[in-house]
């Protein structure tokens, strides 16, 4: 299961999360988290929407 590698990219997965339970609407998803919500399944989601923010950093480093 995938991992978030950012406290942006987990920000994301839990918006994902929430337009795929239905407690947030698809059309108000922006930028990584509509391509999340559409590649990804509601248990991907949710582990990477789980991950513990503590050693994070904000934003990934490129590859």
């Amino acid at each position: 299961m995938p991992k978030a590698k950012s406290k942006k990219q987990q920000q994301a997965a839990g918006a994902a999360l929430a337009a795929k339970r239905g407690e947030q609407k698809k059309s108000d998803l922006q930028g990584a988290s509509v391509g999340m919500y559409e590649s990804m399944t509601e248990d991907e989601l949710e582990e990477m929407a789980s991950t513990d923010r503590d050693d994070l950093p904000e934003e990934a480093a490129d590859d």
